[in-house]
């Protein structure tokens, strides 16, 4: 069974209402993209914010209820994928259902791998029962399954020329969650979580117990300069393949980028010590980025290959 336009109509307002208010910056960002875009790209994110608070709140009771929560989402994905949903579809919400509903009608129009969705659920469910990451290496699996696979589903979205482009929307969702990362070191320490890789902290001679303390010290400033390097490193490959996008993209996601990189800025305004308050970006700092982006996406479309 079908649904009407009406009803995927107000499966896209819905993923809109959860994007814009569970993610500012990217929702910024986003209503920059033609109209076209935007649907798909708030339906994206509201499946990823569903999965991700879901099993949030599952883990609170306990980690067979955060798998049984994944497993879920992974048969329900899986009749979307295989065009067999039907409004009659036993969903945990009526939430689920829109969001469903909105990615069917995705689906239709943008080439996304079902795989991506997959990883992240792995990303996610791995929340529940590992709360240290001894290398980077390892680290970095996280990283792309949470966050570099919303980059390559977008970038079907986006729209661009030549497959080595999806390496560059990998960099950028590794770059995003290295900063997630470094400005919830605070609020993960509180939770047992300490995301920063085990070997950084024997490099610099930082301990876990000084994490979960907050004590600030300058081997703790040594940590946190090298992972803000590590971050920009990343945002830097990641910009290599914004002229490989579609040009009504480019601005888009260039803001973006620069938007979250920002919170690198002003992690060094606290002179690196992340345990005083959780950084952000205000609305007025977002504006103020605009004029500048602009100009430079504008570069790249003369630059584009």
């Amino acid at each position: 069974m079908s649904n009407s336009p009406n009803e995927i109509e107000a499966a896209y307002k819905y993923c809109q209402k959860v994007t814009k208010h569970h993610a500012k910056s990217f929702y910024f960002a986003a209503k920059f993209l033609p109209k076209h875009k935007q649907k798909p790209i708030y339906a994206l994110y509201a499946l990823c914010r569903h999965i991700d608070d879901e099993v949030d709140e599952a883990e609170v009771s306990s980690e067979k209820e955060a798998i049984a929560a994944v497993e879920n989402w992974k048969v329900q994905l899986d009749l979307v994928y295989r065009k067999s949903i039907t409004k009659n579809q036993k969903l945990k919400t009526d939430n689920q259902n829109l969001v469903l509903t909105a990615w069917a009608d995705l689906l239709k129009t943008h080439n996304i791998k079902q795989e991506y969705g997959l990883d992240l659920m792995k990303g996610v469910l791995s929340d529940t029962h590992i709360n240290r990451y001894e290398t980077f290496d390892e680290l970095y699996v996280y990283c792309y399954r949470v966050a570099s696979t919303v980059g390559l589903m977008s970038s079907e979205i986006f729209g661009y020329t030549g497959a080595n482009t999806l390496k560059y929307a990998e960099a950028l969702g590794i770059a995003m969650q290295l900063t997630n990362i470094l400005r919830d070191v605070k609020e993960d320490a509180a939770m047992n979580r300490i995301y920063l890789p085990q070997e950084d902290l024997r490099k610099f001679g930082v301990t876990g117990d000084q994490i979960f303390a907050g004590e600030f010290n300058a081997q703790f400033t040594g940590l946190i300069k090298f992972q803000i390097e590590r971050a920009r490193y990343y945002y830097a490959e990641a910009e290599k393949g914004i002229p490989y996008l579609e040009k009504d993209t480019r601005f888009t996601v260039l803001l973006a980028s620069r938007i979250y990189a920002r919170i690198l800025d002003e992690i060094e305004k606290l002179e690196y010590n992340i345990f005083l308050k959780r950084v952000h970006t205000t609305k007025v700092q977002k504006i103020f980025l605009i004029p500048k982006t602009w100009r430079e996406a504008k570069r790249m479309e003369r630059q584009s290959p």
